[in-house]
C-alpha cells in the first residue's frame, strides 16, 4: 500500500508543475480518491486556495498560473485572454491607464465557478467570442498544448490560424500563456465602448497601432459579427490613417444599415452613423 502511494505521488509530482492548479475532478480522473486528496492537503504537499482547488505550493498563487492551468493541465479550451489584458501583456499599457484589476478571458464556454473563488486581487470576466466572432481563432485547439512528464516541459504543437492568437512565455518556467494577437484584442477592446471603455482612451490607443498587419485586420473585419465594433474600427482608422488602412477593403465589410447611438447626447458621424463624443467629432 505504502509503495502504491509512493507511485502515485511520485507521479501526481510528474504531472503537476509547482504552483499549478488542478481541481478535484482532475485528481479523481487521474486515480486520487477524495481521502488521498484530504491526505496531501493535511501533509503540505498540496494547498487548497479554493474549495474543490488544489495546487502544489510554489510562492503566492497569481492569476497567471490560474489561466496557465485552464489552458493547458486543466485542458479548459479554448480559452485565451483577450482585449484590454491581452494589449497590456503586449506592451499597449501606457495607453491604457488602468492597472491589470479584470482579466479578460474569451472563449465558447465560460470557465469554471471556482475561478473567481480564488484569492487572488483581480476578477475574472467572461466574454463568449462566438458573439463576436463567427470563426474560432484556433485551428486545433489549445488543448493540443501539454505539460510533458517525461522532459519537465510545456509542448506546443497548435496551429493557430490566420494569427488571431499568439503564446507569450510567463514565468521562472515559461509556462505558455495563450491570449489574442493586438488585432483581435483591438476588436475585443471595440465592442467594451462605450459602457466599460474610454473612449479617450480608444483614441490614444488607436494612436500607437501603426505595425497591426492589414490581413489579419481584413480577416477580423470579415470574421466579426457586429456592425458597431466594424463601424467604430473604421471610424477610429480614418481619424489615425496608419499606413495598413489603404489596404483593407472597406467594400467587401458588411457595416450594416442604420444609425447606432453610443452616446447619448454626442454628434452624429455621417460616415458610419454613429454617435461619438463630441470632443472626438472631426478630422484631427
Amino acid at each position: 500500500m505504502d509503495r502504491q502511494r509512493g507511485k502515485l505521488l511520485n507521479q501526481l509530482a510528474d504531472m503537476l508543475p509547482e504552483g499549478m492548479l488542478v481541481d478535484a475532478a482532475w485528481l479523481k480522473a487521474h486515480g486520487y480518491s477524495p481521502q488521498l486528496q484530504h491526505q496531501y492537503v493535511k501533509s503540505g504537499w498540496l494547498e487548497q486556495p479554493a474549495r474543490g482547488v488544489f495546487r502544489r505550493p510554489r510562492g503566492s498563487l497569481s492569476w497567471q498560473q490560474a489561466v496557465i492551468s485552464l489552458q493547458t493541465i486543466l485542458n479548459f479550451s479554448p480559452l485565451v485572454i483577450g482585449g484590454r489584458t491581452a494589449l497590456e501583456f503586449q506592451g499597449y499599457a501606457h495607453y491604457l491607464t488602468q492597472s491589470t484589476i479584470r482579466v479578460h478571458l474569451y472563449g465558447p464556454k465560460a470557465p469554471p465557478a471556482w475561478l473567481q473563488k480564488l484569492p487572488l486581487s483581480v476578477t475574472f470576466v467572461y466574454h463568449n467570442d462566438r458573439r463576436l466572432f463567427k470563426n474560432d481563432p484556433v485551428a486545433k485547439g489549445i488543448s493540443s498544448v501539454r505539460w510533458n512528464v517525461e522532459t519537465g516541459q510545456m509542448t506546443d504543437v497548435t496551429a493557430f490560424r490566420g494569427g488571431d492568437v499568439t503564446q507569450l512565455n510567463w514565468g521562472q518556467w515559461d509556462w505558455p500563456l495563450t491570449l489574442s494577437m493586438p488585432e483581435r484584442a483591438l476588436f475585443e477592446l471595440l465592442d467594451e465602448l462605450p459602457k466599460d471603455e474610454s473612449f479617450d482612451q480608444v483614441d490614444a490607443l488607436f494612436g500607437g497601432l501603426a505595425n497591426l498587419r492589414p490581413d489579419r485586420l481584413q480577416k477580423l473585419l470579415n470574421d466579426c459579427a457586429s456592425v458597431k465594433v466594424k463601424r467604430l474600427f473604421f471610424y477610429f482608422a480614418d481619424r489615425h490613417k496608419h499606413a495598413w488602412l489603404k489596404y483593407l477593403k472597406k467594400d467587401t465589410v458588411d457595416l450594416g444599415h442604420g444609425k447606432r447611438m453610443l452616446v447619448r447626447g454626442g454628434v452624429l458621424d455621417p460616415t458610419y452613423q454613429i454617435t461619438v463624443p463630441g470632443d472626438l467629432h472631426g478630422v484631427r
